[in-house]
This record gives C-alpha cells, structure tokens and sequence, in this order.
C-alpha cells in the first residue's frame, strides 16, 4: 500500500463524531476522526513500514500522523528523527501517544526523553515525562537506575505545580506509574504524591481540573495491580 491508498481507507473510516471528540482536545484540520481500533486491519497488511510512515506523518493529517506512529519502526529512527516529529506534534495526543509511545520502543529512548525533559518546551516535556510512563510501565524494573527515577520524583515534587499545564498530566501520571509499576520506589512515589497533593490544570475556557495521584494510586492498590507490565508499548 502507498500513502495515498493508505489516506484513502483513513477517510473511508472517518467519523463526525470522533472527528469532534479530537478537535475538543486540540486536534485541527486536516483529519477524519478514525477511531484507533478501526485502524489496526490497515496496519496488519502493512505491518512496520517506515519509509510510508515517514510519509503519512507528513502530511500534517492527524489521522494520517497517529498511524504512522502504530506502522513506524523505532529502531530505524534517529534521535534527529524523533526531534523532527516532535517539531511537528501539535498537541498532546501526538506528542505523548505517538511520539513518546514510539520512542518508548528505542534503546535511545531514556536519553532523548532526559533531554524534552530539560528542554522547557511544554509538549516536549510532556512527551518525555510520558514516555518515561511508556518505559517504566513496559520494562523490568532492572533497567532503570532507581537512583535516577527517586531524584526525578524529587524534580516532579519540586516544580510540577509551575509547569506549563499539559506537562502536568505528564508529571502527575509518571507518579502514578513509578507507584505501579516500579515497584523499589513504590513507597517513595506514594510518599511524593501525598506531598504533591492536588495539581491544579488549567484549561482555556474550561473549568480548572485537579490532578489527584495520590487517590489513582490507592485505586490501584486497591485492584492489587502493583507491579504491573504492559506486553506492548504500541497498539
């Protein structure tokens, strides 16, 4: 299949509804409104494509953007790369589902993540604390240096309050997951969310939204899923 077959069968499945749901929170013209699921049939004909998903994430289509990242192959993809469709990732459901999830699946992916981190960029942080919540959430415990994950806990607790608002939901959720699912830090992530307390998020014309880690953790506890692993960072 070539980019524009593939563009074809997006708009074939593209629906109103969800077409809205995705501008509510932030995504622009040009896109259809695919729902994730209908995508997968497309991707199993293709399977990891990178060169046709260098293509679709081109053109701008948010659709288009969100499939190249399921068909992407990461370890094709240089750190330059992954900076380019950051360049491009206009709001949150790019940069932290279809960025962060694809890095998520690099071995260059702790470093690239430290470096959207200290970056100062609202989405280019909230695609590094989210693909730390990606990582942390797919990989054995052993590949982190817990020394590292306790001073980034410390960092979250520090300055989540004045960060930009959407690297917020990245900082709270990376909290919550460090809870989970790394389990030497669960103690210190509980001990870090109490401390936190609520997050205030403000959101243009909406009301305010408050984070609350701590009450997500409990609810986790409480369904006994300490120490859970995702099989699959991508869908």
């Amino acid at each position: 299949m070539n980019a524009e077959m593939v563009m074809q069968e997006l708009e074939a499945l593209g629906k109103e509804r969800l077409k809205k749901m995705y501008e509510t929170n932030g995504a622009h013209e040009p896109l259809f409104g695919v729902a994730t699921g209908a995508m997968k049939p497309i991707a199993k004909k293709i399977k990891m494509n990178q060169p046709l998903a260098e293509q679709l994430y081109n053109t701008g289509n948010y659709d288009a953007m969100y499939f190249a990242g399921i068909i992407a192959d990461p370890k094709a993809m240089t750190e330059a790369d992954f900076d380019r469709w950051m360049d491009t990732a206009y709001f949150y459901m790019l940069s932290d589902y279809v960025v962060a999830v694809t890095l998520a699946e690099t071995d260059i992916a702790q470093e690239v993540a430290d470096k959207w981190i200290a970056s100062g960029e609202e989405l280019r942080m909230s695609a590094g604390w989210s693909c730390y919540c990606w990582l942390l959430g797919s990989r054995p415990d052993g590949e982190f240096a817990e020394r590292k994950i306790a001073q980034m806990l410390e960092f979250v607790k520090n300055t989540i309050h004045d960060s930009p608002e959407r690297t917020k939901f990245a900082m709270s959720n990376f909290i919550y997951t460090v809870a989970v699912s790394y389990t030497p830090l669960h103690d210190k992530a509980v001990e870090t969310a109490k401390e936190v307390g609520p997050v205030e998020v403000n959101r243009n014309k909406k009301k305010s939204k408050f984070l609350q880690a701590s009450e997500n953790i409990q609810k986790a506890v409480d369904k006994g899923q300490i120490g859970f692993k995702r099989n699959y960072v991508r869908c």
